[in-house]
């Protein structure tokens, strides 16, 4: 049996970016989530966002792969969203995502980043967040 540790931190928006996760349903939201990674054996260390988004601190398993993981995560999330009508109105994620592997002297720093992105999104918006991280990992945006 392979012994890995490769963490990932994967951020994900709502489609057109709607502000649909409030308090309220990001709470329902997170917890499903959290169930059904556990279901497909994916370990999903961490997930919160804030209004339009969504952050998942992953330590990925070697027989997955992130474009995998996220498919799971973003299309049952969104199925079960709408299936249950947790939303005012007919939910759906982007098609893009943003994912990067992190060291284990990052985990708690970005765990507690994680936990706190109410309090975060109250002084920076989701668009400076995700510009910012395009610029720190040096993405090239007409990949991103």
């Amino acid at each position: 049996m392979p012994h890995t540790q490769l963490l990932v931190h994967i951020v994900w928006a709502t489609k057109n970016r709607k502000p649909l996760l409030p308090k309220a349903q990001m709470d329902v939201l997170k917890k499903h989530m959290k169930e059904y990674a556990h279901s497909k054996d994916i370990h999903l260390l961490n997930v919160n966002g804030w209004l339009n988004h969504v952050h998942c601190l992953i330590s990925l398993n070697p027989d997955h792969n992130i474009a995998t993981v996220v498919g799971l995560l973003k299309g049952e999330s969104s199925f079960w969203l709408n299936k249950n009508q947790i939303c005012s109105e007919k939910f759906g994620w982007q098609n893009e995502y943003f994912a990067v592997s992190i060291g284990k002297s990052q985990f708690e720093s970005l765990n507690d980043y994680i936990n706190n992105q109410e309090k975060h999104h109250a002084k920076k918006s989701f668009e400076q967040e995700y510009n910012e991280f395009i610029a720190a990992y040096a993405f090239d945006e007409e990949k991103a």
